[in-house]
């Protein structure tokens, strides 16, 4: 038997009952078990995250299957069959944490890889490509995704007037209207990286690369219909699933590739490389193998380890680095930031984001510090006192700055307006048939909800964004919106 005590380790025997002032009496100030639980109870959550706030994760394993040592020194790519222990979460991006798995949002796809050269974060989605390309933009972004300020309800008015304004969205959001926007849980959908990256090897060569996780359970997605249904049936239809398929033993996996792209090819290509609502052409760029991430065990408590687990993109290893990708550097800063914010300063010290091997610095004090604090070592350095040494092994090759500083009205190259071209072949060439009819009813759905007296201008104006991205697609959003041809050119007139 276990004794029953406070945070302070005393034991007590009324857990269930408050001292009085006799059987009917008022309540004792010295209860102290009652102020401990009360207080206790008062700060059990924490601030949730802005984005990806409901979440799942598993912990599991990445092996090497091919050997890509001649593009990264990375140890964790060292030797094929080398594992290295992963925690991946899942999640939606614009709802709040009891929202329902199965809405219409992308998916984050965040892995920690565990790594004897410190945690690499690689933080993506289940899309390659996203809404915007600035990170001065994101914080405009999610509040169109969240809740009107007056109404405090979602509007698809701010969505759709956010989207016809920002033409460099219409990628991101086709892959959003497609049946890509309600997966069938978390098991049966692709990872991305997203972002364009930097492999390093041992000569300090470096090439540009694009990670993807293929899953092995193959694509499966809902319709809009089935969507609806399941959130009424079950709105954590995605956790449950998840969970239970693992803890069946049925451990889903998804097989981790890479494109890579030359500082020559990048220099040359007709549209800018780390433009993050662009991908990479396959033909040009062909994925090569990796490895393979399965998910084999369940966390034990989902608040330790899954609303405290803390992801980065800023969390790089030796022989992986950055690129002049503008919403990666964003999410450099941004990422720490949030968690600092949520979890504390010292949040990498708790079990989930702690690095199991050797960590030495001189970080000190802050709040919720667990450790000894470094004990009587010197919270200094150069010191005269310890051994910690820089390791000239892991030194950076320099990365070059091609251009100069943008002007304040030129911070968009040439060509890198074109934001049509890449959706038009996602919609053409990419989806089936029966794929583009729910892209357009699912477009139309959605814009049938915008309202007030911009209405038209709204919509005429994303209008514009699909005709020049194909004109099937227009026509079929238009048709099923019963707008006439006659009435948008009538509102697309100039004015005065």
């Amino acid at each position: 038997m276990k004794n029953l005590t406070t945070a302070s380790g005393i034991p007590y025997l009324h857990h269930e009952d408050t001292q009085s002032a006799g059987p009917r009496g008022p309540l004792l100030l010295q209860d102290f078990i009652l102020h401990e639980k009360l207080a206790h109870f008062n700060r059990e959550r924490i601030p949730e995250r802005i984005v990806h706030a409901k979440g799942s994760a598993a912990y599991g394993t990445f092996t090497v299957t091919q050997d890509i040592t001649a593009y990264s020194k990375a140890k964790l790519f060292g030797a094929i069959g080398r594992q290295t222990k992963v925690l991946l979460r899942f999640s939606t991006v614009g709802g709040e944490k009891g929202s329902a798995d199965t809405e219409r949002d992308p998916r984050g796809f965040a892995v920690k890889f565990y790594t004897e050269d410190g945690n690499w974060d690689l933080v993506g989605n289940n899309t390659p490509v996203f809404f915007i390309k600035d990170p001065k933009k994101f914080p405009d972004f999610i509040h169109t995704q969240k809740r009107d300020p007056f109404t405090n309800c979602k509007s698809a008015t701010m969505v759709w007037d956010f989207f016809s304004l920002n033409p460099e969205s219409l990628h991101q959001v086709l892959f959003l209207m497609s049946d890509r926007g309600t997966p069938h849980g978390f098991r049966h959908m692709h990872g991305f990286g997203s972002h364009t990256y930097t492999l390093i090897n041992h000569k300090d060569e470096t090439v540009y690369v694009k990670f993807h996780f293929k899953s092995c359970q193959g694509i499966k997605n809902f319709t809009s219909a089935e969507a609806k249904l399941m959130r009424g049936e079950d709105p954590d239809f995605a956790q449950r699933d998840l969970l239970n398929a693992i803890e069946d033993g049925n451990f889903p996996k998804w097989v981790l590739k890479i494109q890579l792209m030359t500082a020559e090819q990048a220099g040359s290509n007709a549209f800018n490389p780390f433009d993050l609502t662009k991908v990479w052409s396959q033909k040009e760029y062909p994925l090569i193998e990796v490895g393979v991430l399965e998910l084999n065990q369940n966390p034990d408590n989902y608040f330790a380890e899954v609303e405290q687990a803390a992801f980065s993109p800023s969390r790089i290893v030796d022989g992986i680095g950055y690129s002049p990708d503008k919403m990666l550097q964003g999410r450099i800063l941004a990422y720490p930031d949030a968690q600092r914010y949520r979890l504390g300063v010292n949040f990498e010290q708790l079990p989930v984001n702690r690095c199991p091997f050797i960590v030495n610095n001189y970080q000190r004090d802050g709040s919720m510090r667990v450790d000894d604090n470094g004990r009587r070592s010197p919270n200094y350095f150069p010191n005269s006192f310890d051994d910690i040494r820089p390791d000239p092994a892991y030194r950076r090759p320099a990365e070059p700055i091609v251009h100069p500083v943008a002007d304040w009205f030129d911070r968009n190259g040439e060509g890198e307006n074109d934001h049509y071209s890449q959706p038009g072949i996602f919609y053409r060439d990419v989806l089936s048939p029966e794929d583009k009819k729910h892209l357009i009813a699912n477009i139309a759905e959605s814009m049938r909800q915008i309202e007030g007296p911009l209405k038209d201008e709204i919509t005429n104006r994303q209008f514009c964004h699909l005709f020049r991205a194909d004109f099937n697609l227009g026509m079929g959003v238009m048709n099923e919106l019963g707008v006439s041809a006659d009435k948008m050119a009538e509102h697309l007139q100039p004015k005065g």
